[in-house]
């Protein structure tokens, strides 16, 4: 098996994602590989009640979404170099499972990391699975962590 060099975790922050986030940092620990800790962030839909927001609203609404993802990076970031994993942070933009695939690519990541919602059923269908995405599209290996 090719030596892991590179391991991208990707968070949304949710309960669902710190499991994946323990097990990707064992991992890069075990291997001494870099951790690549990304977050694709969620921008505001540009609609109000009326059906128009103001650009600058937007650009603050998007501004605030994009401080407060990077603060949370931080935070994983540090948690990582205090466990003794070289890591970066990366704040990713676009359709989730795209840009968690791109950006997996980009810094040669030999395995992915992500925690899984497992949602089944009608609730699968309707809100789709990032996760089941980046399996399918990835060009590494993608490890999936059942959040509690």
């Amino acid at each position: 098996m090719k030596s892991i060099r590179n391991i991208l975790v990707a968070s949304d922050f949710s309960a669902a994602s710190r499991p994946a986030f323990r097990r990707a940092l064992d991992l890069a620990k075990a291997n001494s590989a870099a951790l690549w800790i990304a977050h694709v962030a969620a921008m505001p839909m540009p609609m109000s009640a009326d059906g128009y927001v103001l650009p600058r609203m937007y650009d603050e609404m998007a501004q605030a979404i994009r401080a407060d993802a990077q603060k949370r990076l931080r935070a994983l970031l540090e948690r990582a170099r205090k466990e003794g994993v070289r890591g970066r942070a990366l704040l990713l933009k676009g359709v989730p499972h795209e840009a968690i695939v791109r950006a997996a690519r980009a810094h040669r990541a030999d395995m992915i990391v992500l925690g899984t919602h497992g949602r089944t059923g009608m609730a699968r269908f309707f809100v789709g699975s990032v996760a089941a995405r980046v399996v399918a599209a990835a060009s590494c290996p993608v490890m999936t962590v059942r959040g509690r």
